[in-house]
């Protein structure tokens, strides 16, 4: 599974998520997550047609690459891992 994070560096919900992504990683080192900055990384942004209104916004990807889920706002860590371990138990 992998996990597509957009967010920016004026989006206060975004600063909120980082420590709480952080710790999630650390605590499932399998986990592949990657970041992708809203006012740089336009194609990406583009392509997953996220909003600026909607920021922060949490794609989780099956193995091929299709998205199953979509979290926008500031979701608890707890939401995140149930999420997160519901979906890779799916595979």
């Amino acid at each position: 599974m992998r996990i597509l994070k957009f967010g920016a560096d004026w989006c206060s919900g975004c600063l909120v998520m980082r420590p709480r992504w952080k710790e999630i990683e650390r605590e499932l080192p399998w986990l592949r997550t990657k970041y992708f900055d809203y006012d740089r990384d336009e194609e990406m942004v583009k392509k997953w047609n996220v909003e600026r209104g909607r920021l922060p916004v949490f794609i989780f990807l099956d193995k091929d690459g299709r998205e199953v889920l979509r979290k926008q706002g500031e979701p608890s860590k707890k939401e995140l891992m149930k999420a997160i371990l519901n979906l890779r138990d799916k595979k």
